[in-house]
């Protein structure tokens, strides 16, 4: 009994390892299990043979019970594995045959001939049946197994589809900073590892004059380069667009990794041929090492980003290596939060600059611009916060925050019968160039339908010029028919042309502070203000100058026929209260006339800008 529960336990394990099919399997192997699996069975069908000889039918009914109960426990635990289950069921199939030999044989069981012969044929099917079931469970099961070999090879495709870049296949972000944290982690108690990030120059010439397939080759190519040069130890991604990225775990100091950064920019400016062409690119290269100055993968990237950005700077285009003490600190959530919570706190408010007739000495408006009210640092600059609000992807809520404040500002003036004239709001980028912005901010006016006529919209001229397209006049063909006036601000600082003036759409020239502040310094400027001015009244546009802060600036403006002025002569930007204050003192309570607000439900597509307003 102990030796067959030896083999029992042997069995099971060698005929699993017998029935992978892409394992190769010797005679010796194969007969040794085969005898295994018989000297196993024997037992069980000596027990049915003995009772099959008995001459109580009880006996023999219960040895034909016992030898299907074997057959069916062997079909359908052991099914999978060919070679047990043959080496079982042979002797077993044997075995039935063998009984009913005995029973035709014995005189206590007397019967025709014709009914032993249908017992036989009964039991011939029984084990055909037998067969067909197990045929059908392998069957089944190959076809799972084929099923199963399809789902993971489809998941492992589509696993390397999202970790790897579809053009180059190289690794995307994702699988770039995963590999980097692996690798920081690994390499902590050693040398580190160094990150190589690269901005390619000159690629986009390349679309746009040769197509996007030359584009495309340009960046196979220079993924095939870096693979190679990056080597069995080094790993290249290629992080979006035209930019690429290396790790590499063997750079031993800060000179190798200079000069492993020259071998990269090498292999990036060879010619690359295409089309009997040769195409030339360079690259901004930035450089990362794991250490104190970057401890995280974050970090690591950040100071591979940041010194690829001065890299970009460099006439030279010299590769340079992330150093913490020289780069200045980037911001974190941690900032984004705090700006988060101090617009919800109204600690960043609209201060008020007037803007002044110079023909009557009085305010026509002023213009909004924040301040943030810290509850321990005091009044802090737009120059402290506006960067960092542009740098955390807040302008659209800084938008919305200010223009609601100015809005609710210019209610209270009202109500209580002053005039604030024209209240300017700049307008960021953001807002004019996606349509959630443009929309989120007409749905704020339209909340205030009688303080449109209050309202303009100040957009500096880069705007226009750098993103002068269909949406960008849609925004402002929208505002202007709310009701909104539209100013060009910093006017002459950037790159307008004449054509530019013609199609876009504003009611306001605003001349930017460096041509006030060399009035009277610079002969030069005289004239170009001059003739910025002139230009403002052939196009029937309000000119504005800003900036102005002497008498004599003042009177040489109003000799050249400026209307509107401000700047700190006529007064600092003032919170809230103080130019409430100031509008009373002064008397500005002229009626304002009720206009009927103008409908905000223009459909986007449907708004067509506009020849330039006159």
């Amino acid at each position: 009994m102990a030796a067959l529960l030896v083999l029992e336990t042997l069995s099971y394990p060698l005929n699993k390892r017998a029935s992978h099919f892409d394992r190769p399997l010797n005679l010796p192997l194969a007969l040794a299990i085969f005898l295994v699996n018989l000297t196993t069975i024997l037992p069980f069908l000596a027990f049915a043979f003995l009772l099959s000889t008995s001459d109580s039918l009880p006996f023999v009914l219960i040895g034909y019970m016992w030898v299907f109960g074997v057959f069916v426990h062997v079909s359908n635990v052991f099914g999978l594995l060919p070679l047990y289950n043959w080496s079982q069921m042979t002797p077993a199939f044997a075995t039935i045959f063998m009984m009913l030999w005995n029973l035709s044989n014995n005189p206590a069981f007397p019967s025709s001939n014709v009914a032993w012969y249908v017992l036989a044929i009964l039991t011939t099917v029984y084990i055909a049946n037998t067969f067909d079931t197990m045929n059908l469970q392998k069957d089944t099961h190959r076809a799972l197994r084929r099923a199963q070999n399809e789902a993971n090879a489809r998941l492992m495709e589509l696993e390397r589809l999202s970790r790897h870049d579809k053009l180059t296949g190289l690794m995307n972000r994702q699988a770039f900073e995963d590999t980097l944290e692996s690798l920081m982690r690994q390499h902590a108690n050693r040398l580190g590892v160094t990150v190589f990030v690269m901005d390619l120059d000159g690629f986009k010439p390349i679309n746009d004059s040769y197509s996007h397939t030359a584009g495309d080759a340009v960046l196979v190519t220079l993924a095939d380069r870096l693979r190679a040069l990056a080597g069995k130890d080094g790993h290249v991604a290629r992080l979006g667009g035209d930019e690429f990225a290396i790790i590499k775990a063997t750079i031993i100091s800060a000179k190798a990794a200079q000069r492993f950064s020259e071998r990269i920019m090498g292999v990036i400016e060879e010619p690359i041929p295409f089309e009997q062409k040769n195409l030339k690119v360079s690259a901004s290269l930035g450089i990362a090492r794991q250490g104190r100055d970057a401890e995280t993968m974050a970090s690591l990237m950040s100071g591979a980003d940041q010194a690829m950005s001065q890299a970009k700077q460099d006439p030279d285009k010299r590769p340079v290596i992330y150093d913490k003490t020289a780069f200045p600190t980037r911001a974190t959530l941690e900032d984004r939060n705090v700006l988060i919570r101090a617009m919800a706190d109204h600690q960043i408010v609209p201060y008020y600059q007037p803007k002044v007739s110079l023909e009557t000495g009085r305010i026509v408006g002023f213009e909004a611009l924040s301040r943030w009210e810290h509850p321990t640092r005091g009044l802090v600059s737009p120059a402290a916060f506006l960067p960092l609000i542009n740098e955390l992807g807040l302008q659209g809520a800084f938008m919305l925050h200010t223009a609601e404040h100015v809005l609710r500002n210019i209610q209270a003036w009202t109500a209580e019968g002053l005039n604030p004239g024209q209240v300017s709001i700049n307008v960021s980028e953001t807002t004019l160039a996606t349509v959630t912005g443009h929309n989120d901010l007409l749905e704020l006016i339209d909340r205030y339908p009688h303080l449109r006529r209050h309202l303009t919209f100040e957009i500096t001229e880069d705007i226009f010029i750098a993103r002068s397209s269909e949406m960008i006049q849609r925004s402002i063909a929208n505002f202007r028919r709310a009701g909104v006036r539209i100013s060009l601000d910093d006017f002459g600082t950037g790159f307008a042309s004449f054509q530019h003036l013609k199609d876009l759409e504003f009611d306001e020239l605003k001349l930017d502070t460096c041509f006030v502040r060399d009035l009277g310094v610079d002969p030069a400027t005289h004239v170009l203000v001059d003739g910025l001015l002139t230009m403002g009244k052939g196009l029937g546009v309000h000119v504005i100058a800003e900036g102005v802060e002497t008498p004599q600036q003042r009177d040489m403006l109003y000799e050249m026929g400026c209307e509107v002025v401000q700047g700190y002569y006529y007064g600092m930007a003032a919170p809230f209260s103080e130019t409430m204050i100031r509008l009373e003192a002064e008397g500005y309570f002229t009626p304002i006339p009720q206009q009927k607000p103008q409908p905000l439900t223009q459909n986007l597509e449907q708004n067509t800008p506009k020849a330039a307003a006159t």
